[in-house]
């Protein structure tokens, strides 16, 4: 005859109860402190940088890194300057080029990510749709990649920047973090590395050049520029032209 296994008392599933539920309020504890920690050190890391330079990105130390593993030169090129210092012809240029409603949008552009979405839906060659401040959240933040993680990520970043820093900042930030070269970051390095000059007195053709090869700096040259990068350029020198010119981001 087969023995059966008592049923346990009602003081044993009381106790089983509360060890299962102890467990889950332990659990629901660290996740909440780790929500508070992320949130506590994500708002101050945007604090700081508001203030002080962006020196290094973990776009940078990916480059590097890379580099190193390929056994070339991992030096990066990279020169921090003040957005007063920085000619306003690149500044309208990778305006005109990458984000041109950047003065007016709250951090996204919404009829350029669906447009974007509908693209990608077709199959078609996947079409980015991020705005000069997803782009420096992202940059200054986060990792390469894609997934849906790090978009979210991506998006409260933005949405701390866009209030925190406001359009200056980020437009200054972008314009010494972008990629603009092969190990080269920011506008002065590449004005310097490819023209011999400072960014201050950028043409307003240089500054489109650079512009020009901001979606893929490491396939496009400034200082070799091919038939794709010389038409961009002129391409985005009208587009400058349209906007008004300088006046256009006067006001940021």
């Amino acid at each position: 005859m087969e023995e059966t296994t008592p049923k346990p008392s009602w003081w044993q599933r009381y106790k089983a109860f509360r060890e299962e539920h102890t467990f889950a309020q332990y659990l629901q504890r660290l996740f909440l402190k780790a929500i508070l920690y992320f949130l506590g050190i994500s708002l101050a890391l945007v604090l700081i940088f508001k203030f002080v330079p962006v020196w290094f990105t973990p776009t940078m130390l990916d480059r590097k890194l890379e580099a190193i593993a390929d056994g070339r030169d991992s030096e990066i090129y990279s020169d921090w300057e003040p957005y007063e210092n920085i000619s306003k012809e690149v500044a309208l240029a990778v305006v005109a080029s990458e984000d041109q409603l950047f003065p007016e949008h709250h951090g996204f552009d919404f009829d350029a990510m669906w447009g974007a979405f509908r693209h990608n839906f077709k199959g078609k060659k996947i079409k980015g749709a991020s705005t000069i401040s997803q782009q420096v959240a992202k940059n200054v933040f986060l990792w390469q990649g894609r997934s849906y993680v790090r978009k979210a990520l991506e998006a409260y970043f933005t949405l701390l920047i866009e209030l925190i820093w406001g359009k200056e900042r980020i437009l200054e930030v972008y314009l010494n973090v972008a990629e603009t070269g092969k190990m080269t970051f920011g506008v002065e390095a590449a004005s310097l590395k490819y023209y011999g000059h400072s960014a201050n007195s950028l043409t307003r053709a240089e500054a489109a050049r650079i512009a020009a090869v901001l979606p893929s700096p490491n396939r496009f040259s400034i200082k070799k520029p091919s038939g794709y990068v010389q038409r961009r350029t002129n391409f985005i020198v009208r587009q400058m032209r349209g906007l008004g010119g300088k006046q256009y981001i006067s006001n940021l």
